[in-house]
């Protein structure tokens, strides 16, 4: 089968891991489009090749470069001439124009199409996304969403074709691997990876971590809007030193970096307009054998499960009592990484989420 995917995630070369292993399938096809680069909060994402056995990867320009609604490729028809797609994988939520202009082209092309969506608000839209979104609803020929909740949001909103729920993007279990042993001279090593927004509670996490007894570190990869103001919190605080502001990584160090890490912890706010819809984080680092603590908002509790800790959002003081807890209790963290990474290995490999991918592939054909 001829699969053409659209895909501005993919510009980062962990996960091309799933496209190798797409790919892979006998009798798939495979071209995948990127934009060049992509702009977000945290700057300017450059492409990144990593994973290119088995299948064409093609950069192209975009249109509106940052508008997460309103960009689109220009070229994108001339590129459904050339590969001939049957499958069109349109990895956008079906409100953007990106969505709306590809399966378009594709239906004209008599190409059958999916979306993707990580949705898990039923929000509403102006003019003219309503329209586009109600199109694609209508017209699409299959959905997969990330989680339970972005399926309940797409059947009320009136999809009613078939659906899969699969994460758009699972763990190379053996990119994402524990380390052979841990410096137990280090001190107590705590993480955060993301964003710098006030949604993603780091300042709750630098807050709950300075009332901890030492020797602990606190490394935290990602940057954005609040970069400054976490910076002059953890001074306040008398923690700057123990600390560690590191950036934005490219996708190749983030295996390395979580390695270091005893406990990942997730600390994010639900907002009227925003809950987590996965927390990618959470899963990598599980793969790396490391104790994951996350808020309950949006699908951390879910995606976490038993191999893991769940505390009330917001919630400073059962934070860092968890914190202490795994401070001190070697043993626990090394059964609850234990637990994390069995859990990865069963539900969350890209070869698991490439498989069931290709068994939609099938299925619209069929």
């Amino acid at each position: 089968m001829r699969v053409l995917m659209v895909s501005k995630a993919c510009l980062v070369g962990n996960y091309q891991r799933k496209l190798e292993e797409i790919a892979c399938h006998q009798g798939v096809e495979l071209t995948v489009i990127v934009p060049l680069s992509w702009k977000d909060t945290q700057g300017e994402l450059e492409l990144e090749r990593m994973h290119l056995e088995g299948y064409r990867l093609l950069a192209d320009p975009i249109m509106f470069n940052g508008r997460y609604h309103l960009h689109y490729y220009p070229h994108l028809g001339k590129r459904i001439a050339e590969a001939r797609p049957e499958i069109l994988h349109i990895d956008e939520e079906p409100y953007n124009l990106a969505t709306w202009h590809a399966w378009r082209l594709g239906r004209s092309a008599g190409a059958k199409s999916l979306f993707f969506s990580w949705q898990n608000l039923g929000r509403r839209y102006p003019f003219p996304f309503n329209l586009m979104e109600k199109a694609v609803l209508r017209g699409v020929d299959y959905a997969i969403v990330g989680s339970r909740g972005a399926e309940d949001v797409w059947r009320n909103k009136g999809y009613t074709g078939p659906l899969a729920v699969i994460p758009q993007f699972g763990v190379d279990p053996e990119l994402f691997s524990p380390p052979d042993r841990r410096d137990p001279g280090r001190g107590f090593v705590i993480g955060y990876v993301g964003r710098l927004v006030p949604e993603k509670g780091v300042d709750l996490l630098i807050r709950a971590a300075a009332g901890l007894p030492g020797p602990w570190q606190l490394a935290i990869a990602g940057d954005g809007p609040d970069r400054a103001a976490l910076v002059a919190l953890s001074r306040q605080l008398g923690v700057d030193g123990q600390v560690c502001f590191d950036g934005q990584l490219p996708s190749g160090r983030m295996p390395a970096y979580l390695r270091q890490l005893d406990v990942l912890v997730l600390p994010s706010r639900s907002r009227p307009n925003w809950t987590e819809q996965f927390g990618r984080v959470l899963i990598e680092a599980m793969a790396c054998g490391v104790v994951v603590l996350g808020s309950d908002s949006g699908e951390i509790p879910n995606v976490i499960d038993r191999a893991g800790w769940v505390f009330p959002e917001d919630d400073m003081a059962e934070l860092r009592s968890r914190l202490l807890r795994l401070m001190q209790e070697v043993d626990t963290r090394a059964e609850l990484g234990s637990l994390g990474r069995r859990r990865v290995l069963e539900r969350y490999t890209q070869a698991g989420v490439a498989t069931r991918t290709v068994n939609v592939y099938k299925e619209m054909l069929a």
